[in-house]
C-alpha cells in the first residue's frame, strides 16, 4: 500500500498542523520561498515517489496563494507521486461561476481546468459557493459541508424560538437544509446589488418578529450582505441575532461593520487564516473545521465512503 504523506502551503499552516495532528502524520517537509520579484519556488525535501499525496491551501485572495498550489500540484506529479489530491479549505474565484454580464471571465472553470492541468488527481473542498461548480472539474470532487461542524453545536445551544435566515437567494438550499435539522423556521432575504459588495435588502419572506434568527451563508467578504440582512431582521422584530459562516474573509473594515451591527455573535470556521484583529474581536468565535478534513483525508486515502460519513441533507 502506499505511504499516505501530507504538505502544506503557507495561506493556512495553523489549520494544516491542526488537520495532520488529527490524521496522526507529520507535515511532510517541503520548501517554498519567494524570489526578490515576488516569483514562487517550491521543492519537496524528502522522497514521495509512489506516495499517496495531500496538499493542504486555501486559495483565498493575494492570488500567489493559488499560484502556490499550482506549482505543489506540479512538483509533486514531476516527482512521481502516485496521487495527488487537493485539499482546498476555501475555493477562491467560486463567486465568478457563471457568465452574468457580457465580456466577463468563468473564472471558476478557470482554476478548476488549471488544477487538472497542474495534475491533481482529486480534490478536496468546503462549501462551495455554488454546489454546481463541481460539474466544472474533470477529476473527482470530494464536498464537505460546515453543517457537519454547525448543526451539532446549534442544537446543544438549544436556542429557544429559532428561525433560519438565508440573507439572499443563492443560500436558500443551505439555509433550508439548517432549518430542517435544527427544526427552525426559515427566512429568505431578498436583496439586490447596485455594484459589486453593496448589497440592499428589498423584501423579507417570512415571519421574523419576536424570533431568534441565525443567519446562515457560505462566506463573509466585506460584511455588507450579513449586516443590511441582519438590519432588517432587528427592524422587523427579531430578538437575537446569530450568524454562522463558513469562509470568513473579512475584507477591509468587516470586522467592525459586523461589531456595529445588531448581530450578537457570528461563528465562522478556519477555513481562512484570520488575522488578530478577528481573533479580538468580541463577536466573532471561531469554530475548527479540521477533524473533518482530517476524516475525509484518512478515508480518501483508504478509498472509503466519504459521502455516507458526511450524511448531510442538502435540502
Amino acid at each position: 500500500m502506499p505511504e499516505l504523506k501530507l504538505f502544506a502551503g503557507r495561506s493556512n499552516p495553523r489549520l494544516a498542523e491542526r488537520i495532520a495532528k488529527l490524521v496522526g502524520q507529520r507535515l511532510g517537509e517541503c520548501q517554498i520561498r519567494n524570489f526578490s520579484d515576488g516569483e514562487i519556488w517550491v521543492k519537496y525535501a524528502e522522497n514521495i515517489r509512489g506516495s499517496d499525496v495531500f496538499i493542504i491551501q486555501s486559495t483565498n485572495p493575494p492570488a500567489d496563494n493559488l499560484m502556490e498550489l499550482l506549482i505543489l500540484v506540479d512538483a509533486a506529479r514531476r516527482a512521481s507521486a502516485r496521487r495527488v489530491t487537493a485539499v482546498i479549505p476555501y475555493f477562491g474565484y467560486g463567486r465568478q461561476d457563471r457568465k452574468d454580464q457580457p465580456r466577463v471571465s468563468i473564472t471558476a472553470k478557470l482554476v478548476a481546468n488549471l488544477l487538472a492541468t497542474a495534475g491533481a488527481d482529486r480534490v478536496i473542498t468546503m462549501d462551495l459557493h455554488a454546489p454546481q461548480i463541481q460539474g466544472f472539474f474533470d477529476i473527482p470532487v470530494d464536498h464537505l459541508y460546515s453543517s457537519a461542524v454547525y448543526v451539532s453545536f446549534f442544537l446543544k445551544k438549544k436556542i429557544p424560538n429559532l428561525t433560519v435566515v438565508s440573507p439572499d437567494v443563492g443560500g436558500i438550499k443551505m439555509a433550508r437544509a439548517f432549518a430542517k435539522r435544527l427544526g427552525a423556521g426559515l427566512i429568505l432575504i431578498d436583496k439586490r446589488r447596485p455594484k459589486s459588495n453593496q448589497a440592499e435588502v428589498l423584501n423579507i419572506i417570512g415571519e421574523a418578529k419576536g424570533r431568534n434568527i441565525l443567519i446562515v451563508d457560505d462566506m463573509i467578504d466585506t460584511g455588507g450582505t450579513f449586516c443590511a440582512a441582519a438590519e432588517a431582521l432587528r427592524n422587523e422584530g427579531a430578538k437575537e441575532i446569530y450568524g454562522a459562516c463558513t469562509h470568513p474573509l473579512l475584507s477591509g473594515n468587516a470586522v467592525e461593520r459586523i461589531e456595529s451591527s445588531p448581530v450578537s455573535r457570528v461563528f465562522v470556521t478556519d477555513t481562512v487564516a484570520l488575522d488578530s484583529k478577528c481573533s479580538k474581536s468580541r463577536v466573532v468565535e471561531v469554530r475548527s473545521v479540521a477533524d473533518i478534513f482530517a476524516e475525509a483525508i484518512k478515508r480518501g486515502f483508504k478509498n472509503q465512503s466519504i459521502s455516507s460519513l458526511f450524511d448531510v441533507d442538502k435540502g
